[in-house]
């Protein structure tokens, strides 16, 4: 039987000849006007995707919010009364006399770390003008930056004059209620459940470790404020059991306790002299202690106009002279005192929701504010330290006094920094930079903004990557959960450093660089 050879396998062309081969496909030979239709098509189809992913990213976020807003009301039928102790809710008498409840929260609900929203009526002020931001997948690349799981977004209307870099994250075992640095820049402290950490802000090294032993054991203790004196040689914290707890460093002791608030406290700030600290708390209170004889001078919101009932006291501050002390309130209002009499000096009214920060400027003559209106606002206080007669009248009736100087009789301007969209973005923290460039806002939307200070105009924001693909607004980076509220922040009084601690159990230190300096200098 005749066996069939194989034919032989044609040898393996060498390249020339086929690249020569290549050449001649049919495909190369299609016109350019070919050519530039498909480039077209594909370019359409990609903008088509960006534009799908930007309306699934909207349509998860309203969907997130939905369910946590049904999640709450839900919770809410479920119990016929409010906890005790909230601010929102007026006191019952002797309220501070019965057992205090057990939280119906867990750990983790970031919900209950600050002041509860009220529900204001319609206020009847002129509509806030808005400015929108570029979508971040539409910009150019040089005015985004992308991190290994995060990017900032830079405003491409106007010249890039700034750059971020992460420098630490600090994980921590709760969700990082506060933030703030050292005055001279090299500790930030933090606080969450039941301890406060103070870091080494150049290595990120944990150094210290505060908690009060002889706390009860049972529940949760959230560090709602912790601030740093002066020197560097104390830190104050302000916790849910309405004490405030003065900390040698260096001991690792408590050093005083100033009792007095009837409510949770919500903010702290030292004097620059060390001399005071104020603190403000739900109970509608905010008061100055001496850190000398331990004297206490209550300011206490009595309003008899106000818009909303409940006027608890969310976040305070105090001027670098130590002269005033402004106090951001659930009622919308700023109220600002002076310190040696405690007088109620001015009230500034504008916002349409709790304001939940204040800080003053470097040279005390402006005052920011965060609201859940979504905006913050600047406003021109300098007149007030020329008001030393008028004063006196304020005394006797700061109502009628306070309601005149609102209308821009003294020169006083609110600046609107709008911001970056429509969406869940209460304002929750803000920082001055103590250069006085710049103002830093963190909000519920997870998102850190970054604006110029003399004109209100957004510079950045700072956004990241969730593992699904869809775009977050984030704290600096790595926020991956719905807890991922930027509840406090604070600007470093030396270098260009921004601290955030956040609802996913982590603090941040990011860097910014201005003009001619590199990032690869971090």
């Amino acid at each position: 039987m005749a066996t069939t050879t194989a034919a032989p396998r044609p040898r393996p062309r060498r390249i020339p000849d086929a690249l020569d081969a290549i050449k001649q496909e049919p495909f190369v030979r299609r016109s350019p006007s070919a050519v530039a239709h498909q480039v077209g098509e594909v370019s359409s189809i990609r903008r088509s995707l960006y534009d799908l992913e930007v309306q699934q990213a909207k349509v998860r976020q309203h969907y997130e919010d939905e369910l946590r807003r049904l999640r709450l009301e839900l919770a809410a039928l479920r119990h016929a009364a409010p906890p005790q102790g909230i601010p929102g809710f007026q006191p019952v008498p002797d309220a501070d006399k019965r057992p205090k409840p057990e939280r119906e929260t867990s750990p983790h609900d970031v919900e209950a770390l600050y002041p509860p929203r009220p529900h204001p009526s319609d206020y009847q002020l002129p509509p806030i003008n808005t400015s929108s931001f570029p979508d971040e997948l539409t910009v150019p690349p040089d005015f985004r930056k992308d991190g290994s799981d995060w990017f900032a977004v830079f405003n491409p209307r106007i010249k890039r004059s700034l750059d971020i870099s992460l420098v630490h994250n600090l994980p921590h075992a709760s969700v990082v209620c506060c933030v703030q640095f050292s005055l001279d820049g090299k500790y930030l402290a933090t606080g969450c459940n039941r301890t406060a950490q103070i870091y080494d802000v150049k290595s990120g090294a944990k150094i210290c470790v505060l908690a009060d032993e002889t706390a009860g054991k049972s529940g949760d203790l959230y560090i709602r404020s912790v601030r740093f004196s002066p020197d560097g040689k104390l830190l104050a914290t302000g916790a849910e059991d309405r004490q405030i707890r003065i900390w040698d460093i260096a001991k690792k002791r408590i050093r005083n306790i100033f009792s007095g608030h009837t409510q949770e406290i919500y903010s702290l700030d030292f004097s620059l002299d060390g001399r005071f600290i104020i603190s403000g708390s739900g109970d509608k209170t905010a008061r100055v202690w001496d850190m000398h004889d331990e004297s206490v001078k209550v300011l206490t919101i009595s309003d008899t106009d106000s818009l909303n009932n409940d006027a608890g006291v969310t976040s305070v501050a105090i001027s670098p002279s130590g002269a005033l002390v402004a106090a951001g309130s659930l009622d919308t209002i700023v109220r600002i005192w002076d310190v040696k009499t405690g007088a109620l000096v001015e009230r500034l009214r504008g916002h349409r929701d709790s304001v939940y920060s204040v800080a003053f400027t470097p040279d005390g003559r402006g005052l920011v504010s965060g609201s859940l209106d979504k905006t913050l606002k600047y406003w021109d206080v300098a007149a007030l330290a020329a008001r030393k007669e008028e004063k006196k009248l304020a005394d006797k009736g700061a109502s009628v006094c306070t309601m005149d100087f609102v209308g821009h009789k003294v020169g006083r301007m609110c600046i609107f920094l709008t911001s970056v969209d429509g969406g869940q973005d209460y304002v929750l923290s803000v920082a001055v930079s103590h250069d006085g460039q710049w103002v830093v806002s963190g909000s519920k939307d997870r998102c850190v903004q970054f604006w110029d200070i003399r004109n209100a105009t957004l510079q950045f924001v700072l956004q990241g990557h969730k593992n699904s693909g869809t775009l977050r607004c984030v704290a600096l980076s790595l926020h991956y959960t719905n807890m991922r509220v930027v509840i406090s922040l604070d600007v470093n009084p030396i270098g260009n450093m921004l601290a955030t601690g956040s609802g996913d159990s982590l603090a941040r230190i990011c860097k910014w660089l201005q003009n001619s300096h590199s990032v690869s200098d971090i």
